[in-house]
């Protein structure tokens, strides 16, 4: 019989768990657990921990102290309590400010401050209708003097249109009595020359003296009644530059109030658009009052979910048993609340 011979497979060993060794991890001696590192090149579990951490602390661009590197348990510790310690101090400073924001939400929350707003902003609106109302007022003030103004005015024209009527009147009759003074003076000359005229026939010798009497006589009307005359053509000047001034005075008179009138018309038309103008921007910073509010509460509302949502987490993750997270209040009831200071304001 032939004897047959049994050779043993090669047993293949696992690589070096070392970071960047590649090498087969040494052969196993006895039972037990098999080796995990290669022989020689000073691999180990620990020098391998060692390498990982360095190549950890190298890609997040950081630095590793030769304490850490030497008492990373101690190390850690110490770090620990004083991560502790700051996540205590934070979780404090969360805590006033989850009060503070309690306190503000209160606010957002309560009718009576939104009705205290919006009482002030109707207080501020009544305010301007009023100054409105007022510059009205003094506008119709003003329009109501404008038009005394007119009637003084178109009495004071009446009153030259009357004047200068009478002064026309005058100055009609003065001439008249100029013409009456000139019919007198050519009468009287016509006559003293006829009566000249016939005496000369009669009496040749009493002509002259005659005649130089009635000439004289003559002269004397003459003069007289150019003096008449000149009297009465001054008494006309007079008149018809009173006229003229009276005309002047109507003419002013009357620019007075067109004026008067465009004034009023324009103070009325002032008065109603100022009036219009402030009800309108009355009613318009109401609406964005309002507008504002419902922004503002329901902003308000939102940040306050999220703050409890945060604080919440920072509770739950912190290790100190006594910091308890708020209860949520209930989002209708808080809607519930915003909305009465919204019915509020637009009552």
């Amino acid at each position: 019989m032939t004897s047959k011979k049994t050779t043993a497979a090669p047993v293949s060993r696992p690589a070096c768990k070392f970071p960047g060794c590649e090498q087969p991890a040494a052969p196993a001696e006895g039972t037990g657990r098999p080796p995990e590192y290669c022989a020689g090149r000073g691999h180990t579990r620990a020098s391998a921990w060692k390498e990982r951490r360095r190549l950890a602390a190298e890609k997040n661009g950081t630095t590793i102290s030769a304490a850490d590197d030497a008492s990373p348990v101690t190390m850690a510790k110490v770090g620990g309590a004083e991560l502790l310690r700051s996540l205590r101090t934070e979780a404090d400073r969360i805590a006033a400010l989850g009060k503070d924001l309690r306190e503000r939400i209160d606010v957002l929350t309560d009718p009576t401050a939104a009705e205290a707003e919006v009482e002030a902003v109707r207080a501020a609106a009544e305010q301007r209708a009023a100054t409105a109302e007022a510059k009205a007022a003094d506008a119709e003030r003003r329009a109501a003097q404008a038009d005394q103004f007119r009637t003084e005015a178109d009495a004071a024209a009446e009153q030259m249109s009357e004047e200068l009527t009478a002064a026309q009147d005058r100055a009609t009759a003065a001439e008249d009595r100029a013409q009456a003074a000139e019919a007198d003076r050519d009468a009287a000359v016509a006559k003293a020359q006829a009566d000249a005229e016939a005496r000369i026939a009669a009496v040749g010798a009493e002509r002259d003296v005659t005649v130089a009497k009635a000439s004289a006589h003559a002269e004397a009307r003459v003069r007289a009644a150019e003096a008449d005359r000149d009297e009465a053509r001054k008494k006309a000047a007079g008149a018809e530059a009173a006229a003229a001034e009276a005309r002047q005075d109507i003419a002013r008179a009357e620019a007075v109030a067109q004026a008067a009138q465009a004034e009023t018309e324009r103070v009325r038309a002032d008065a109603a658009q100022t009036l219009t103008g402030a009800r309108a921007d009355a009613a318009r910073e109401r609406e964005e009052l309002r507008a504002d509010l419902r922004t503002r509460a329901e902003r308000a509302e939102h940040q306050a979910d999220t703050y409890r949502d945060e604080l919440a987490q920072l509770r739950a993750a912190s290790p100190d048993p006594s910091v308890e997270a708020p209860a949520k209040p209930a989002r209708r009831g808080t809607r519930a609340q915003s909305a009465q200071p919204r019915q509020a304001a637009d009552q």
